[in-house]
């Protein structure tokens, strides 16, 4: 019992490993990756040579998976290259296990030092997310080690015996029993391994550790699958290929795989290196016969999963995967997506508002009640999200990023607010009181809120590129809105002094959406200063280290 403890510890602990490597890497090099990814989709060959570089990086086949599904979902990436990605995340997962198998006793001990030292005195920095990697992978090694020491009594074991005499070389069940293996160990690489091992202390035949080997792989798929549940169908639509193909090698393999192993047997290697041979020799040729056809595969998940149409009106937020939660630097550009969502319903409310006021639109309300539900929705969808982020693990320039996304979300939720009621006033003053403004007043209140659209524009391209200069031609412009304003309401104090009618029956209207006009103006400049701030320290930054050189 003790031996059994033993050696699920050791799985656990390489499972646990395995996590860290991938958090690790994708907080430091998400956005990286991202690119790597996203950039390398124009030919299906470059897409697969980036599927395999992503997953060597972060040790998982599955991490690689949910950035694809991520970016299909969002419409960054379309499916076609997005299965050859993933038939190159299977031979990455291949070639990660080949090396681990070698021996690195002695980096184990090595990387667990180092790393801890650099985790916790520079924890929320590059260095430390790097000591992080480094801990991870001294755990995957130590635990490989640990993992032969306990199966080694385990072949003593008669009652380990008995249970995997009942593996006789059937290949559906040996795959079904290896695909359980990899969904337990949530890991087709640790799945992989531990086979290896056990066939190297002869606890399982050549034959089984094989049908093993092939059904770790079929397992990764269905655990791909099922963590794309919260997905569109798009972002599904690749799990579901890359689970197919999975399925495909092992009833291409079924017919050869008894001579092959007939083969494999006679040579003079170890069983664990002839499994680990065979799962990046079976997983290099598969996806090479299988690149060729992602197209057509890509049209067959497309029919399977065919995109559902979305319920009448109600609006969801489109870019916030769960799944990328875990990866601080790609959950901050799908909650930076969706606030340029929002910001699109404000500018939409915004076109809606001047054509009332210039009395091409009546009956609006319904429809700008349904865009400020939208906004509700949205605001509150990136809020919860952003609060799913442990802020203690972002970097600083993360965790400024993830303030000025909420500051933002919040600053245009009460902009819709203030659109709502200023439609309600203004509708109020045309059909109920059945008063229009003069010419000229309507004249300036429509340039006024002309400049207003166009400076929340410009504020949400400074929040989208936090480039300097566009903050400060915002606040150039926010200034310039400000003395507009004040000129506007000077030139209405002075036809109420000339006594013109309609300018004296809507007066207090007037000023009240001038009034409006300038809290909007408020809200949409915000970002300028949030990276104007950044920027200046930045430079003090840059000075200090300058400083530092010249005066050591």
């Amino acid at each position: 019992m003790l031996t059994l403890l033993n050696l699920l510890s050791a799985v656990a602990l390489l499972i646990w490993g395995t996590h860290i490597v991938r958090t690790g890497i994708l907080r430091v090099y998400g956005t990286n990756l991202r690119h790597v990814i996203g950039q390398n989709v124009s030919r299906r060959m470059f897409a697969f040579v980036a599927g395999i570089v992503v997953t060597a990086m972060v040790q998982s086949s599955n991490a690689t998976a949910m950035l694809v599904t991520s970016f299909v979902g969002q419409g960054l990436m379309a499916l076609t290259p997005a299965l050859a990605t993933m038939l190159g995340a299977d031979v990455g997962t291949a070639l990660m296990a080949r090396v681990l198998t070698f021996d690195l006793s002695w980096l184990s001990p090595l990387l667990i030092f180092l790393g801890v030292i650099f985790f916790l005195t520079r924890k929320q920095t590059r260095a430390g997310q790097l000591g992080r990697v480094g801990i991870g992978l001294g755990l995957i090694i130590l635990a490989l080690q640990l993992i032969v020491e306990a199966a080694a009594p385990i072949t003593h074991a008669q009652g380990v015996k008995v249970i995997f005499a009942s593996l006789t070389g059937d290949i559906l069940l040996d795959a079904l029993v290896g695909a359980l293996f990899a969904m337990i160990s949530y890991s087709s690489l640790a799945a992989v391994l531990l086979t290896a091992t056990l066939a190297g202390a002869g606890v399982i035949s050549l034959h089984v550790a094989i049908g093993l080997v092939i059904g770790a792989n079929i397992g990764s798929g269905v655990l791909a699958f099922l963590s794309t549940n919260m997905q569109n169908a798009a972002g599904r639509q690749v799990a579901l290929g890359s689970l197919l193909y999975k399925l495909i090698g092992l009833l291409l393999i079924m017919p050869v795989l008894n001579p092959l192993v007939a083969w494999m047997d006679s040579l003079s290697y170890s069983a664990q290196e002839l499994v680990i041979g065979f799962h990046l020799l079976y997983n290099t040729v598969r996806c090479f016969l299988m690149l060729p056809t992602v197209g057509v595969m890509a049209r067959i998940c497309a029919w399977l999963l065919p995109e559902r149409e979305q319920a009448n009106g109600v609006v969801k937020p489109r870019h916030l995967d769960p799944t990328a939660l875990d990866t601080p630097s790609l959950a901050l550009t799908n909650a930076v997506r969706e606030t340029l969502r929002i910001g699109d319903l404000i500018d939409t409310m915004l076109v809606n508002m001047l054509d009332v006021l210039r009395g091409k639109q009546t009956a609006v309300t319904q429809e700008m009640r349904t865009l400020s539900d939208e906004v509700e929705v949205l605001y509150s969808a990136v809020k919860l999200y952003l609060a799913q982020m442990p802020r203690e693990d972002l970097s600083e320039q993360d965790s400024r990023r993830w303030a000025e996304i909420i500051e933002l979300a919040i600053n245009l939720k009460l902009a819709s607010d203030v659109i709502e009621r200023m439609l309600r006033k203004v509708q109020q003053q045309k059909t109920s009181q059945r008063r229009s403004f003069s010419e000229t007043g309507l004249e300036e209140l429509v340039g006024l809120h002309t400049h207003l659209i166009d400076n929340l524009r410009l504020g949400l391209t400074v929040f989208l590129n936090s480039d300097p200069q566009s903050a400060r031609q915002l606040l150039r412009e926010k200034r310039r809105f400000r003395a507009q304003e004040r000129r506007l309401a000077h030139a209405h104090v002075s036809r109420l002094q000339r006594k013109i009618t309609q300018s004296i029956e809507t007066s207090s209207m007037h000023l009240e959406l001038i009034a409006d006009m300038r809290r909007l103006n408020s809200l949409f400049c915000g970002s300028a200063y949030v990276v104007l701030e950044t920027s200046e320290i930045g430079a003090l930054e840059v000075d200090a280290a300058a400083d530092t050189q010249h005066f050591p």
